[in-house]
This record gives structure tokens, sequence and C-alpha cells, in this order.
């Protein structure tokens, strides 16, 4: 796949960037070596690779989801903040519809 002087002024035209004639076709080259590079990484096999989303294997370190009773550390408390709501839906905080 190559790209073309029209194609450099679009891209350039899409991304905001003010590129006069000379520009673009200097960069009409670069844009298709790095293409050029991207079909040589299509053509690499990788049949038996599974892929992988990190370089070094990485696992979270999850807690337990629990909501703390206790008062003094924030759980438990959903009826005393909610007596302060002006209209309270079903447990949460009622809000008017927003559309736009």
């Amino acid at each position: 796949m190559s790209v073309d002087l029209p194609t450099v002024k679009k891209i350039a035209s899409l991304a905001r960037i003010a590129m006069d004639d000379a520009e673009a076709a200097a960069l009409l080259p670069e844009l298709n070596n790095i293409l050029g590079w991207v079909e040589q990484l299509g053509e690499v096999d990788v049949s038996g690779v599974e892929p992988m989303t990190a370089v070094i294997p990485n696992t979270l370190r999850l807690r337990d989801d629990v909501v703390d009773a206790d008062p003094l550390t924030g759980g438990g408390v959903r009826d005393k903040i909610l007596a302060n709501a002006p209209e309270p839906q079903h447990g949460f905080f009622g809000v008017p519809k927003v559309i736009e």
C-alpha cells in the first residue's frame, strides 16, 4: 500500500496540521516507508506465538470487595447520607433527567 499527495494532504487536514505542497511532498516518501515497514511486519510468521498484553507477567494484587459496616471508615451510613438528599430513589440520589 502506498499513499499519494492528495492522501497526505487529507491526513494533514484531518489531523489539523497546516501543510503546504512542499511539506506534503517531503512527507510523502516517509509515510510510504512507514507503510512498507508495516507490510513487512505482516509477513512475519507468528503461528504458535501466543498474544501477550505485557512484556513481563503481571498479576494484580486484589482484595475482597466488602462494605465496611464501621461508620468511621466509610460504610453502613447510606440511610444517613440519603436523609439529606432532596429526592432519594431506590437507595440512590435522584437527579433530574438531562437530554441535550
